[in-house]
């Protein structure tokens, strides 16, 4: 008798290509996942050099970009998960410069 372990399809990492517009995971098994690169800000607006930069994480199931500290893993992209709201508003603050907490005189 087969175990589920035996017959579960691998959904390692085997690889990661990114376009202007896509990003694409190859894994294991033979699949590849393709989404938008919209759905994940902080790749978004990375430069094609720090999107390159990437490294398997997670004991193959995630993926890291070191230089953005943005990380996936290949069950969200899977069930087509982007990236949580909150994420996105945090890429926005990210370039705005602090406010000052000082009443104006």
């Amino acid at each position: 008798m087969n175990s589920f372990a035996e017959t579960a399809p691998d959904i390692r990492v085997r690889g990661v290509r990114i376009d202007k517009d896509r990003l694409t995971v190859e894994l294991m098994d033979g699949r590849s996942i393709a989404v938008p690169l919209a759905w994940y800000p902080r790749l978004f607006s990375a430069t094609p050099k720090q999107r390159q930069k990437w490294e398997i994480a997670g004991g193959g199931y995630g993926i890291h970009w070191p230089a953005i500290d943005e990380d996936l893993s290949t069950e969200g992209l899977l069930r087509g998960a982007p990236a949580p709201r909150a994420s996105h508003s945090s890429i926005k603050r990210a370039g705005a410069r602090p406010r000052s907490r000082a009443k104006p005189v």
